[in-house]
């Protein structure tokens, strides 16, 4: 079976979101998330721009220093996320992907939140 679209950014851990992570995330592909947003491991948080899905930690802090520069600690400037409907998360998902629907939120998972697992179900 083909896939209709690339592949996925995945949560590598649960946590917060960071400005700092998301960034990183944005240089990846399309971001489905904003910051200070609860996240789980295995939640869908982006569109690679690649054909493979793709493991990231966008929990992760910027590492602080005591040294000082008037340039290096810049504002981080986000694109907003990509806030899809019902109708368009339904068309989203592939075979291994869910939906959870709760009142507020709708949030896109992998069947299987454990990446060793799933790795093991694509070798096979």
């Amino acid at each position: 079976l083909q896939k209709l679209r690339n592949g996925v950014l995945i949560a590598y851990e649960t946590g917060t979101t960071t400005p700092y992570a998301l960034q990183m995330a944005e240089d990846r592909g399309t971001v489905f998330v904003g910051p200070a947003i609860k996240v789980y491991a295995g939640q869908i948080v982006g569109l690679n721009k690649r054909g493979d899905d793709m493991e990231m930690n966008v929990c992760k802090a910027k590492h602080l220093t005591n040294m000082r520069s008037s340039s290096s600690d810049g504002v981080v400037q986000l694109t907003p996320p990509t806030i899809m409907s019902l109708e368009e998360c339904i068309d989203f998902l592939e075979g291994d992907e869910l939906l959870e629907v709760t009142p507020e939120n709708l949030r896109l998972r992998k069947r299987e939140l454990d990446p060793n697992k799933r790795k093991r179900q694509n070798k096979t």
